[in-house]
């Protein structure tokens, strides 16, 4: 057998698509559900988290990282890679850099939940926060919705100019005003406490909160929660696990009965939106199984590539 392959974004990244991708998540949703672990190791403000899952016919994957606040700005704060490995061999089929799969998992699972709960005829998007994962949300939103408006807001102006300068969208200077005329709000922030106030979310808006990933994050505060149908990609890497979800859960919020289903049950159709006036909210929280169906796509690519 030949040596699995190392793969980085250089080697694949121009041959992936947002909608393939998507539509990939959607496909590994049939019905089976994956067995997924995480374990946080940390060591003052520095993280090391790894991902497991294993989903038979699906593979098996593990992907590790490290996040070093203190790193920035001389270094990247986040380093790592993910083990993809055949489900009944156990044999490695590939080691892909943990960044490209991070990228791609993180916007793809956003496009794929937006899809089934955003309005299809959305016109306006506010982004909150301008790091990379807002610059690879624009891509993904405009793959599906190409004539998108979308407005950044960021606590640093200049770095909300900066992507909107790359990006060709605007800077929105006040928060509350073009969040009142989205039509989708994506939050990509670092914060422990709320940026986004559920009092300022019109009808028929779809919320798409990403950054929180440990149990003392938050973006969305407790209007937000109460006014929305809330939805998670996965109920098993949310509930318990990330403070967006688990300290409501805790403070008496919302009830578990209020987080209507997770994409195992959006994808087949069992629920979702109900109405053009409904505030959908979808938390994407990650996890391993779904690191695993990108790392699948990405291997594909690359493996049609070495193939030519």
């Amino acid at each position: 057998m030949s040596r699995a392959p190392y793969i980085t974004a250089e080697d694949v990244e121009d041959a992936l698509e947002w909608g393939a991708v998507a539509d990939a998540l959607a496909a590994g949703h049939d019905g089976s559900r994956p067995k997924i672990g995480d374990q946080f190791l940390k060591d003052g403000d520095n993280v090391l988290l790894s991902r497991a899952a294993w989903w038979p016919g699906q593979g098996v994957a593990v992907k590790s990282v490290t996040v070093l606040p203190e790193n920035a700005p001389m270094r990247p704060t986040v380093h790592g890679a993910m083990v993809l490995f055949d489900d009944t061999t156990g044999q490695v089929r590939a080691v892909i850099d943990s960044g490209l799969v991070t990228k791609w998992k993180t916007a793809g699972d956003s496009l794929l939940g937006a899809r089934l709960l955003a309005r299809p005829d959305a016109q306006h998007m506010a982004i909150i926060g301008a790091g990379a994962v807002a610059a690879s949300l624009i891509e993904a939103y405009r793959s599906h919705w190409p004539d998108l408006r979308i407005s950044l807001w960021n606590r640093t102006a200049a770095k909300a100019q900066a992507l909107a300068d790359q990006t060709g969208t605007k800077v929105a200077t006040d928060l509350e005003a073009a969040v009142r005329q989205a039509d989708i709000v994506a939050t990509c922030t670092m914060s422990h406490t709320p940026v986004l106030k559920g009092a300022w979310l019109p009808e028929g808006c779809h919320v798409d909160l990403i950054g929180a990933f440990t149990a003392e994050m938050r973006e969305a505060d407790d209007t937000a929660l109460r006014r929305a149908r809330i939805f998670v990609d996965s109920l098993d890497t949310t509930l318990d696990h990330i403070g967006e979800l688990k300290i409501p859960l805790a403070a008496g919020v919302i009830n578990r009965e209020d987080v209507l289903g997770d994409l195992h049950d959006l994808v087949p159709g069992r629920v979702g939106r109900q109405s053009a006036s409904d505030i959908t909210l979808f938390k994407n929280g990650g996890g391993a199984h779904l690191d695993l169906l990108t790392g699948r796509v990405i291997l594909a690519a690359w493996q049609a590539r070495d193939s030519v």
